[in-house]
């Protein structure tokens, strides 16, 4: 399970559960990244749970770190924007 709260303008606290185990991370997302990924169409809430998962299919929980940007995932995923596009738009 994933839980994304607002917690400051552009920063939400995300709660991760997996497998008994709680990981909170503090996740940045500006509004620029936000429309380039989403367009507008989804809460900036969900945007985010899309991009951990992501993180998570590909790293793992524990590779995650505890403050993260989504502006930076793209450099060491290329392919990150274009999957969490695809992800949101096939909802």
């Amino acid at each position: 399970m994933i839980g994304v709260t607002l917690i400051d303008a552009d920063t939400y606290e995300a709660v991760l559960q997996r497998d008994g185990k709680r990981a909170v991370h503090r996740v940045q997302m500006s509004r620029n990244c936000y429309l380039r990924l989403s367009g507008g169409a989804f809460t900036h809430e969900w945007v985010i749970a899309q991009a951990l998962q992501f993180l998570l299919e590909r790293e793992g929980g524990a590779a995650i770190p505890a403050a993260l940007n989504l502006a930076d995932i793209g450099q060491r995923f290329p392919e990150f924007e274009a999957e969490v596009e695809r992800r949101l738009h096939r909802r």
